[in-house]
């Protein structure tokens, strides 16, 4: 046997006070739980990364630059709004038919660390034009975009989606939407199916040819 384990077993071998025992041990708990807090978020921020490319990119590209129509580009778009919508999807309280058929489920069991995380890919991304060229009904758009249609009580878009359409605050960006999209969610808007107040005010006094024209400025947009 050896002298430590003789001096253990006789008890002249000197004991840590309980109080510093007591001490290290809330210390480790303390730096366990800190190093805990610290992976979640770089946990998180890969997973996010992961689902956006290999899940959500199936629809909106592995970036966010959809080259299909019917789904929303999202590169660029404000994150505030990503996470607004997100959460709105969670609660099925966005009643248009594809938040329905396509955003309820996907979005059902994101946690909110996920959902900031997902937001913030992909307001870090490039965002592309989905189009490009210049015709009568683009100049339409453009003028009912930046100045509305006062005659119809139709604000300027811009005073809400700025002057580029990079979107404002809360508001989303606009430029480089595909025109489908948008002519989708203004009829969800007029409709009511997109519960939005604001959005609904303009969308019920624009006829389908200005519509058709803002949609086709924004899908040109930078």
């Amino acid at each position: 046997m050896s002298i430590i384990a003789k001096r253990r077993r006789s008890g002249t071998l000197p004991r840590a006070p309980r109080s510093l025992v007591g001490a290290a041990a809330v210390l480790l708990s303390v730096a366990g739980a800190a190093a805990r807090a610290d992976q979640p978020d770089a946990f998180t921020r890969a997973y996010a990364q992961k689902l956006a490319i290999t899940v959500c990119g199936t629809c909106h590209g592995p970036h966010g630059n959809s080259i299909q129509p019917k789904y929303p580009r999202l590169a660029g778009q404000n994150a505030n709004y990503l996470v607004a919508q997100l959460k709105a999807f969670r609660s099925q309280s966005r009643g248009d038919p594809d938040a329905v058929g396509y955003m309820w489920g996907m979005a059902s069991q994101l946690d909110d660390d996920t959902i900031q995380a997902l937001a913030a890919y992909y307001a870090a991304q490039k965002a592309e034009p989905s189009a490009s060229g210049t015709s009568a009904t683009i100049s339409r758009g453009r003028e009912i975009y930046a100045q509305g249609v006062a005659a119809q009580g139709v604000p300027a878009c811009s005073s809400c989606h700025g002057p580029a359409a990079h979107g404002l605050q809360d508001f989303p960006r606009l430029a480089g939407q595909h025109a489908q999209y948008i002519l989708k969610q203004l009829a969800s808007f007029q409709s009511n199916m997109r519960n939005v107040a604001i959005m609904h005010g303009v969308a019920q006094n624009l006829n389908l040819g200005d519509m058709d024209a803002v949609a086709a400025f924004l899908e040109v947009q930078p």
